[in-house]
């Protein structure tokens, strides 16, 4: 169901986002509300899932993980035990940044950062040998063209 949210909410929300270490005076100034009623509203917002949390962006080549790829996995069973055995495997690789069960030819497709293209390929060969995969396909990223990992609030 989709939250019932009023302007102010959203400029709250399009504010976090922009600058999830904004104070919550600047925020409250920004979103034309004092101080007490904006910390309440980003404490409801928080307690009803809509903000799920809040992290520091970090780029990944200036710590050394200079490859970006993408691993299409095709299932020999889909049943929901295999669907749900390969999921808790997925959290258990680092390497995967991303996951996301798809419609269509495949079945998943991981977003991977590794710091070569060496450590990679030993990923692809765990990942081929793994329980339940019957195909995988990767492609490896040239260049980043856009990075927006936030939800569009006009």
């Amino acid at each position: 169901m989709k939250a019932r949210l009023d302007a102010i909410d959203w400029k709250i929300l399009k504010e976090l986002q922009a600058d999830g270490r904004i104070t919550n005076v600047e925020l409250a100034r920004r979103a034309g509300i004092s101080a007490p009623p904006c910390l309440r509203r980003m404490r409801a917002l928080e307690e009803a899932g809509i903000i799920e949390g809040y992290r520091a962006l970090v780029d990944e080549a200036a710590l050394g993980y200079d490859v970006t790829a993408f691993a299409m996995i095709g299932l020999s069973s889909q049943a929901e035990a295999d669907l749900a055995a390969f999921g808790a495997r997925v959290r258990d690789w680092s390497i995967v940044r991303e996951c996301y069960m798809l419609s269509g030819e495949a079945d998943f497709i991981l977003k991977c950062v590794a710091p070569t293209l060496k450590s990679f390929q030993a990923f692809v060969e765990e990942l081929t040998a793994a329980a339940n995969v019957a195909s995988v396909r990767t492609t490896l990223t040239i260049r980043r063209i856009k990075d927006e990992p936030l939800v569009p609030i006009e």
